[in-house]
C-alpha cells in the first residue's frame, strides 16, 4: 500500500506517501497541529543525535477560506512545525535537506496564505509602516532595530523558504509520482503507484472544526473585578487552550486575546459572544489571534482595544488572510486604540499597554481598578523576552539590529511592575519569557502560563498555575449585574414604557439553567418565558437541520407565550444559562397593558419570520430584529408572478421558489442576495461582480423578504454570512445559487 488517507478531524485529512516522501496535511483550520499530535501523526523522533518532530511536510488548503463562519486555512503553525520542529530551517540540522515545506491550493488561497504568514512572521515590515501607525521616525527607528534582531538581520519574504505549487483545471504532477487533482469544490484527488484517495475538505452545514482538547462547563460568576483563566497553554500544547485571560468588571466581560477555539472556550464558560463588550489584543501570533472572526457572531460590534502598531499589525495580518481592504477590519470592529505607556480609562476599568520585544508589535497589559485601600491590580504579560535575550540584544550601536540599553532596561522595570496578580509566559527560547526572571517579584501572586511542558521545581517554587476557568476575585461583586443588564434589555424592547412598570418584570428570580437542559420544548403551551442574560441556548426547529443559537439579550418562546399557544421549537442549553423568568400570564397582560400589543404582534411576526431565515437565525437578539422587521418589506408571488426587486436591498427568500429567466438558477428558502456591492471592491482577482438577481419568476406560492443594505451591512453576524457567501460563490463557484460547484462554473483566480 503506497498511499494511506487518514480522517484527522471535520474537514482535515493527513495522507502518508512514504515512497514519494510525501506526508501531506489537507486542510489547516487552527490547531490542526494539535490535532495531529492527539492523532500520533506528529511524534518526537532522533537522528544523528538530534530530537525532533515528524509530521506533514505539505499542506493542501481548502478552497475556501471560510465555512460556517470559521477560518479554514491557517497555515502559520503547521509551517512553524515544518521549519522548527521538524528542523527544515535550522542550520546542520539532519531534515534540512533543502527541501522547503510545500502549500498548494487555489492561486488566490496561495497568494493570501503568503501574505498572512509574511504579517505574522513580522507584522508590520517597514519603518514607513510603523510611521503610518502613528509613532515618529526615531522610535520607528528603534523599533526596526529590535525587529531585525529577531529576523536575523532580514525580513525575509515567505515565498523564499515555501514552495507553492498552484492548481488548475489539469492536475498537479509532484516529485516522486504523485498527483493531485481538484475534482469540483473543495474536493481533491490524490494519486501515487497506481493508487488514489478521495479528500473531502466541506464541512457540513452547521459542522465547525472540533476543539482539539475537552473543557468542562464552569458556571463562572461575575463580580466586580475579576480575572478568568482561559487558558495558560502555547500554541503547541495540545490538552490546553493557548495563554489567555478573561476580566470582568461590573459584570462586564472583556478578553484579553482571541486563540483557536475561543467559541468553544466562551461556551465552556457560559459566556455567550453577546456579553463580550471588547477584546485586548497583545499581538496578532495565531495562538493569540485565531479566534478573532469566531467573535463576530454577535449583532453589534465588538470593541477592539490595542495600541496603533498592534492594531494595525493585526489589521494587516487578517485582511491578508481574506483578501480583503483594510478599510473592511472597522466594519465588524469598533476599534478603540489605546495610548502606550499611559492609563487609558473604560468606564472606570483603566488600562495600560507597555512594548514588548518580539518579532511581531507586542504590547503586555496592566489593568487596575480603584477600591478601599488603593488600586486592584492585574498584569499580563504575554509573549515577552527573556532577560538574557535582552541582554544579548542591548547595544547602543544604532547602525545594527538591537535595542538601546536604556530600552532594555524600562522594558525589564516594566515586566517587574508589582502587581496583585501577574500571569507570565515562561515558554523559554529566543521569544518568550523565563520563570528565573522574576524570582524577586514582588507582586502578591505569579502565575506560570504559555508552555506545553510540566514546571520544573525551581519554576514551582516561584509560581502557581492557572487551570481552565479557575477566577481570581481582586474586587467581590455586591450586587446582580445580570438584573442590570436584564433591565437595559427591557428597555431596549419598551422603550416608551416607564421605569415602574418594567420593575413589574424585573421583581422576578433569574434562573440558572444547567448544560443541555431543555428550558421549553416544543408543542407545549409555555407557562414562563425566559430571557437570556448569560450563556448559549439552541433553538431547534421542527424541521431536520433546522438548528439556530439564541445569546444574551434574546426571549424564548416569547411568541408562543403571546399568543397562548404551543411553542413550534425546542429550547435547549448548551452551556450554563442565566436567564430571567417571566410568567408567561404576567408577559401576556404586561404587553397588552402597557404597550401596543397589535402594532407589538405585527413587528414581532415578521421578527419570527426573519429568525427563520439563514441570515438573521443565530445571535440577532429581538432588539435588532426589531428594527429589522420595522424597516422589512414582505412581498408575497403567487405562480407565475414576477418578483420586482429594490436596489441597496438584501433580499432572502422565505418559502417557496423561484427561478432566473437568464440562467435557471433556483432560488430556495434561505437564499439570499443583493449584498454583492458591500464587498464588490475587496479583491482584484475576480473579473467583474455580477449580481445573481435578474428577472426572478415564482415557481409556486413565495414570500421574499427585503432590507435595506445600510440597515443590514452594521451587524456583524450578519455581514460575515454575506462575505462568506460572497467568497464562496464569486472566487469558486461563479453565480451564488449554483446546486452544484462544478470546474466549469469556476472563475478565473489568475
Amino acid at each position: 500500500m503506497s498511499l494511506r488517507k487518514i480522517f484527522v478531524t471535520a474537514g482535515v485529512y493527513y495522507v502518508e506517501i512514504p515512497e514519494a516522501g510525501l506526508y501531506l496535511l489537507c486542510g489547516a483550520p487552527a490547531d490542526s497541529v494539535k490535532h495531529l499530535i492527539k492523532r500520533g501523526l506528529i511524534n518526537t523522533t532522533e537522528k544523528n543525535g538530534a530530537v525532533f518532530e515528524n509530521g506533514p511536510n505539505a499542506i493542501l488548503l481548502s478552497d475556501a477560506a471560510v465555512q460556517n463562519g470559521h477560518l479554514c486555512n491557517l497555515a502559520e503553525f503547521p509551517v512553524l512545525q515544518m521549519l522548527y520542529r521538524q528542523g527544515m530551517l535550522i542550520p546542520n540540522h539532519p531534515n534540512n535537506t533543502g527541501k522547503k515545506p510545500i502549500l498548494i491550493g487555489m492561486p488566490e488561497q496561495l497568494g493570501a496564505q503568503l501574505r498572512y504568514i509574511h504579517r505574522g512572521n513580522y507584522g508590520l515590515i517597514s519603518k514607513e509602516e510603523m510611521i503610518k501607525a502613528g509613532i515618529d521616525e526615531a522610535e520607528a527607528d528603534e523599533l526596526m532595530r529590535i525587529k531585525l534582531k529577531f529576523a536575523f538581520g532580514h525580513i525575509v519574504p515567505p515565498d523564499q523558504f515555501l514552495d507553492c505549487l498552484p492548481l488548475a483545471d489539469e492536475a498537479l504532477e509532484l516529485e516522486g509520482g504523485v498527483r493531485i487533482e481538484r475534482i469540483i469544490h473543495n474536493v481533491f484527488k490524490v494519486s501515487h503507484g497506481g493508487e488514489s484517495v478521495e479528500v473531502d475538505l466541506n464541512l457540513a452545514t452547521g459542522e465547525i472544526y472540533p476543539c482539539p482538547y475537552p473543557l468542562s462547563n464552569i458556571d463562572v460568576y461575575r463580580h466586580y473585578f475579576s480575572v478568568i483563566h482561559s487558558g495558560d497553554g502555547d500554541g503547541w500544547d495540545c490538552n490546553r487552550p493557548a495563554m489567555g485571560s478573561i476580566i470582568t468588571h461590573q459584570g462586564r466581560i472583556y478578553l484579553i486575546d482571541a486563540g483557536p477555539n475561543i467559541h468553544q472556550t466562551l461556551d465552556a464558560l457560559g459566556i455567550g459572544k453577546k456579553e463580550v463588550v471588547g477584546i485586548f489584543q497583545t499581538h496578532c501570533h495565531d495562538d493569540h489571534f485565531a479566534g478573532l472572526t469566531a467573535l463576530l457572531q454577535s449583532d453589534q460590534p465588538l470593541q477592539f482595544f490595542a495600541t496603533p502598531l498592534v492594531r494595525a499589525s493585526v489589521t494587516k495580518k487578517l485582511c491578508s488572510l481574506l483578501s480583503i481592504s483594510e478599510s473592511e477590519f472597522a466594519n465588524y470592529f469598533d476599534i478603540q486604540d489605546l495610548v502606550l505607556d499611559e492609563w487609558n480609562d473604560i468606564m472606570g476599568l483603566e488600562v495600560m499597554p507597555v512594548n514588548s520585544p518580539h518579532p511581531v508589535e507586542t504590547t503586555n497589559f496592566q489593568f487596575r481598578v480603584l477600591w478601599a485601600g488603593g488600586y486592584r491590580t492585574y498584569a499580563h504579560l504575554a509573549d515577552i523576552a527573556s532577560f538574557s535575550v535582552i541582554d544579548a540584544m542591548s547595544t547602543d550601536d544604532k547602525t545594527v539590529p538591537g535595542m538601546s540599553f536604556e530600552r532594555a532596561a524600562k522594558v525589564k522595570a516594566d515586566y517587574l511592575q508589582v502587581a496583585d496578580v501577574k500571569k507570565i509566559d515562561i515558554g523559554g527560547g529566543m521569544i518568550h519569557g523565563s520563570a528565573a526572571d522574576f524570582e524577586g517579584d514582588a507582586s502578591e501572586k505569579l502565575l506560570l502560563a504559555h508552555t506545553a511542558r510540566p514546571l520544573t521545581d525551581n519554576e514551582r517554587r516561584i509560581g502557581s498555575g492557572a487551570p481552565f476557568g479557575s477566577i481570581e476575585v481582586l474586587i467581590p461583586g455586591q450586587q446582580s449585574f445580570l438584573l442590570r443588564d436584564a433591565n437595559e434589555f427591557l428597555r431596549s424592547y419598551f422603550p416608551s414604557v416607564g421605569s415602574d412598570r418594567l420593575n413589574m418584570l424585573l421583581n422576578n428570580r433569574i434562573t440558572t439553567f444547567n448544560p443541555e437542559t431543555i428550558i421549553t420544548a416544543a408543542g407545549k403551551v409555555p407557562n414562563e418565558i425566559y430571557l437570556i442574560l448569560s450563556g448559549k441556548v439552541e433553538m431547534l426547529m421542527q424541521s431536520p437541520g433546522g438548528s439556530h443559537y439564541l445569546f444574551s439579550g434574546s426571549l424564548i418562546a416569547e411568541a408562543a407565550a403571546i399568543h397562548n399557544q404551543p411553542s413550534t421549537e425546542t429550547y435547549r442549553s448548551l452551556s450554563f444559562v442565566q436567564a430571567l423568568h417571566l410568567p408567561a400570564d404576567l408577559y401576556r397582560n404586561f404587553v397588552q397593558r402597557f404597550f401596543s400589543s397589535a402594532d407589538l404582534l405585527e413587528i414581532r411576526e415578521v421578527e419570527e419570520r426573519l429568525r427563520l431565515t439563514f441570515l438573521f437565525s443565530d445571535a440577532v437578539t429581538a432588539t435588532t430584529l426589531f428594527g429589522l422587521a420595522k424597516a422589512c418589506r414582505i412581498t408575497r408571488l403567487n405562480a407565475g408572478d414576477t418578483f420586482s426587486q429594490l436596489a441597496e436591498h438584501v433580499h432572502t427568500v422565505g418559502s417557496g421558489n423561484l427561478v432566473s429567466k437568464e440562467d435557471g438558477i433556483t432560488m430556495k428558502s434561505g437564499d439570499f442576495w443583493g449584498a454583492d456591492s458591500l464587498f464588490a471592491s475587496m479583491s482584484k482577482t475576480t473579473k467583474e461582480i455580477v449580481e445573481v438577481s435578474q428577472t426572478l419568476v415564482a415557481l409556486n406560492e413565495c414570500e421574499v423578504y427585503s432590507l435595506p443594505l445600510k440597515n443590514v451591512a452594521r451587524i456583524p453576524v450578519v455581514r460575515w454570512k454575506l462575505f462568506e457567501a460572497f467568497r464562496n460563490s464569486h472566487f469558486y463557484a461563479g453565480p451564488r445559487y449554483r446546486a452544484s460547484m462544478r470546474k466549469s462554473d469556476d472563475v478565473d483566480n489568475a
